[in-house]
């Protein structure tokens, strides 16, 4: 996750953030780096009210079998709360479909952890915005994937755009922090300026712009993904629009995840024009190391199995229904674990040649989908040879 606010000048500053690490606090930020605490993505149903085109997970209106019971569910939360993990982000399928999520909150909540709701939204009324604002819930982030008519084709649901904002409505009535994800394409790229103008004018503090990882139902949508120089263009266009919205006060944080070369791109251009706060930027990337699959950021699958991240699914780590989740985390015997511990060792193409891979590192997942080779270089870098040489 690259923060375009905060890295460009937004408060708190990176001269605060490195502060804080400096100093080992145990804020969400320090406990996030730390391999022994992972944030971790709980897949808690398979099961969806929708059938959107990029799922990662081709999650559907149907219950699978075999997902966890919520007194497994309840024994992995065990594990979860022991190892003092910064962010449970729950997501799906659609985790509001699930019928004990209000007891799992509960539950989580009970062992003090930070929990986090991936939703599209269409599920929040009124009684349940107030339910998960008084369990604690800590954020909950809605996809919306451009103007209505935009949205609900990416949906397969007419109408779900006008539920899902209702939805972030009845959620920041009720007094929770939410957020707006949108995934790229060149489908939907000339929505961008408009649903970042939405989020502006709903009050909505976060937006994040997801790169499409090519898994699940994604992997068909890889032909429709944009082509690296529209990513740059793309990018720039982030850049000046957290600019103008830095300058004018505005209340909203402007984030984009599943590509690390945003990073590098930021402080390429912080090294023309602040060469200082370039350096700062730059001590920050390292810190947060690029990719974090398996490193700082894991997924548990509905029925038990965990993998790298949640796009990563060819590779399962091990399997909760058969041993306690924090002895899968922290076997040192598992050599899939430990390679992507140690993934600069085994990088290939230009994530080989490039000297910020520790840094980023690309996504594995797109370079598999894309050559077959988990190491090879990440189809989806747009930085030029003479950038990363």
């Amino acid at each position: 996750m690259i923060n375009f606010t905060k890295l460009l000048g937004g408060t708190p500053g990176v001269s605060e953030m490195l502060k804080a690490v400096s100093r080992k606090k145990h804020s969400a930020l320090y406990v996030a780096c730390n391999a022994s605490r992972p944030l971790v993505v709980f897949n808690v149903t398979r099961y969806c009210n929708l059938e959107c085109r990029h799922c990662y997970l081709k999650s559907r209106d149907k219950l699978i079998k075999g997902e966890l019971s919520l007194a497994q569910i309840k024994k992995v939360l065990d594990s979860l709360g022991e190892m003092e993990i910064p962010v449970l982000l729950l997501s799906g399928g659609e985790p509001l479909a699930h019928k004990d999520i209000f007891t799992i909150i509960e539950y989580a909540k009970s062992k003090n952890i930070r929990v986090g709701l991936s939703t599209n939204g269409t599920l929040i009324t009124k009684p349940a915005a107030c339910r998960l604002n008084a369990l604690g819930v800590d954020y909950v982030g809605v996809s919306i994937d451009g103007k209505r008519q935009r949205h609900d084709y990416f949906r397969r649901m007419k109408g779900a755009y006008e539920r899902s904002i209702r939805g972030i409505r009845n959620a920041q009535d009720a007094g929770l922090k939410a957020g707006v994800r949108f995934t790229i394409t060149k489908l939907n790229a000339a929505d961008l300026p408009a649903v970042i103008d939405m989020c502006l004018k709903e009050n909505i503090p976060r937006f994040c712009m997801y790169h499409l990882v090519y898994a699940g139902r994604g992997t068909a949508l890889a032909a429709e993904d944009i082509d690296n120089a529209q990513r740059r263009q793309v990018v720039d266009f982030l850049i000046r629009r957290t600019q103008e919205c830095n300058a004018q006060g505005k209340n909203i944080e402007i984030l984009s995840v599943d590509n690390h070369a945003d990073g590098i791109y930021i402080y390429l251009y912080l090294k023309q024009k602040n060469p200082a706060k370039a350096k700062e930027v730059l001590r920050l990337l390292k810190f947060h190391g690029g990719c974090s699959a398996a490193s700082k950021v894991v997924d548990v699958s509905p029925d038990g199995n965990v993998f790298p991240c949640q796009f990563w699914h060819e590779d399962m780590l091990g399997s909760v229904k058969e041993e306690d989740f924090y002895r899968i985390w922290l076997n040192r015997s598992n050599r899939k674990l430990q390679k992507l511990r140690h993934k600069a060792q085994y990088l290939k193409g230009k994530c080989s040649r490039c000297r910020y891979q520790a840094y980023c590192g690309g996504c594995r997942v797109r370079a598999f989908t894309v050559y077959g080779d988990f190491w090879q270089e990440d189809p989806c870098c747009y930085l030029e040879e003479k950038e990363i040489g």
